[in-house]
C-alpha cells in the first residue's frame, strides 16, 4: 500500500469508498449517517487542487481509502478520512493521517484537528489511541467553533461529536508515500 495525491479521474471512486465507508455505522442505529450523500465531486476537485486530498493504493492499484484536509487556524484539519470495509482494519487510515501529520509538519503546521462521534470505536476512542485528545470547549479556535456549528446545523449532533487535536512535533514518524 502506497499514499499518494488523487487524480481528477479518481474523484467518483472517493464518492463510493465514503458510501461504503459510511455502511458499518448503520449497525450502530447510524443510519442518517450511512445514507448521507458523499461529498460531491465540485467540492472533492477543491481539495484535490489545493493538494489536500490523499488516496491509499493497494499493490494491484485498486484506491482503499482517502483523506481530505485543510488549514484551520494554525492546525492542518482532517476534514474526512475514510477507508473502504475491505481494508479496515489495516492501520490504512493511520497510515493516512501520518502522511497529513508529515505534510503538515512539512507546512510548519503546529497540530493536527478533527471532528468525531465519541461513541463510534473507530472514531474518537481509535484518534485517542493514535495521540489525539478531545478539546474542551473552551479550547475551540474560531474555525473549530465554526465547523462544529455547521456540522450541528447538518444534524450531525444527533449524536455526541468533540473537536480533537494532536501536537505535532518535528520529525515525527513518516508515512508510505508512491516512488
Amino acid at each position: 500500500m502506497y499514499i499518494r495525491p488523487v487524480s481528477p479521474a479518481e474523484l467518483p471512486v472517493l464518492q463510493g469508498i465514503e458510501r461504503a465507508a459510511g455502511e458499518p455505522f448503520r449497525g450502530l442505529g447510524m443510519g442518517a449517517i450511512a445514507d448521507d450523500e458523499p461529498p460531491g465531486i465540485a467540492l472533492l476537485e477543491e481539495f484535490r487542487r489545493a493538494g489536500r486530498a490523499w488516496v491509499a493504493v493497494e499493490g494491484d492499484g485498486s484506491l482503499v481509502a482517502y483523506l481530505l484536509s485543510e488549514p484551520v487556524d494554525g492546525a492542518e484539519h482532517i476534514e474526512q478520512v475514510s477507508v473502504h470495509p475491505r481494508a479496515a482494519r489495516r492501520r490504512i487510515g493511520g497510515e493516512l493521517i501520518e502522511h497529513a501529520a508529515d505534510r503538515a509538519r512539512e507546512a510548519g503546521s503546529e497540530a493536527l484537528t478533527l471532528t468525531t462521534y465519541t461513541d463510534v470505536p473507530w472514531n474518537a476512542p481509535y484518534y485517542a489511541r493514535i495521540g489525539f485528545r478531545v478539546l474542551a470547549d473552551a479550547e475551540l479556535t474560531p474555525g473549530l467553533r465554526k465547523i462544529r456549528a455547521h456540522e450541528a446545523e447538518l444534524g450531525l449532533d444527533r449524536w455526541p461529536r468533540v473537536a480533537m487535536r494532536r501536537e505535532l512535533s518535528p520529525g515525527g514518524p513518516g508515512s508510505r508515500t508512491a516512488p
